[in-house]
């Protein structure tokens, strides 16, 4: 899809290729055999997820490794308090170790590959972040070596608004100082990006990969469904 200018969505979306998170961690949990039902994760998952909402948890210096480490202490923590797991007889500490080793490897091929097409993308057109963060992703892209590749990089956690707010792809629009018919958003969250995105005038490409439920969508409303990242080049 042509356009002079494009909006991307980072977490889901460069760094899993569409899968949402809360499934590449469960997946993980599954791998190393933690002995927990799905839903029991779940509540795990999104309590950790509301903790590091509500609490300034994550400092601006730390690196996406850091991050995705305190995020499983917070769940296996309340895993833990909650009688889940039974600390006298499962080992904790080496089981988060397996399993931010696990999915940091995963998210460090994964995002050398998006790499690979963010840069063809910049080639065509000049670039743009919007994503939902805690005041660290510019640590985490250079941590990944994606820190020269966008124009302008519009974080939720520093410009004090979040996604499903159009406000924030208003920001991004501006940051490429193009109308809004011209740029393409790209992103894995039908409710965060593809609405707010069509709502404010962008053409949206969902990037459909796993998601956190099985809701159903309207498929009409993207200009473009892709199911993985390399497909923006043609792949």
């Amino acid at each position: 899809m042509k356009a002079k200018g494009y909006i991307f969505d980072y977490g889901g979306t460069i760094d899993t290729n569409g899968c949402h998170w809360g499934k590449m961690l469960w997946h993980a949990y599954q791998r190393h055999n933690i002995p927990i039902h799905e839903d029991e994760f779940r509540r795990a998952y999104v309590h950790g997820e509301r903790t590091l909402g509500r609490i300034p948890i994550i400092q601006t210096d730390y690196t996406f490794r850091k991050t995705l480490s305190i995020k499983l202490r917070i769940e296996f923590e309340y895993l833990q308090d909650k009688g889940l797991l039974n600390a006298n007889n499962f080992n904790s500490a080496s089981h988060q170790t397996a399993i931010l080793d696990d999915l940091y490897q995963k998210v460090t091929d994964t995002t050398a590959k998006a790499r690979e097409v963010l840069l063809k993308v910049k080639e065509q057109a000049p670039v743009v972040l919007v994503s939902n963060f805690y005041g660290n992703i510019n640590v985490v892209l250079d941590e990944f070596h994606l820190d020269s590749i966008f124009k302008d990089v519009i974080e939720s956690a520093v410009v004090g608004v979040r996604k499903p707010d159009p406000e924030i792809f208003q920001l991004g629009i501006k940051a490429l100082g193009l109308p809004p018919e011209d740029i393409v958003l790209v992103g894995d969250s039908f409710d965060k990006d593809i609405l707010p995105g069509n709502s404010v005038g962008l053409k949206t490409v969902w990037l459909k990969g796993e998601q956190w439920d099985d809701r159903s969508y309207d498929e009409t409303l993207p200009d473009k469904i892709i199911t993985n990242f390399s497909q923006l080049i043609g792949r």
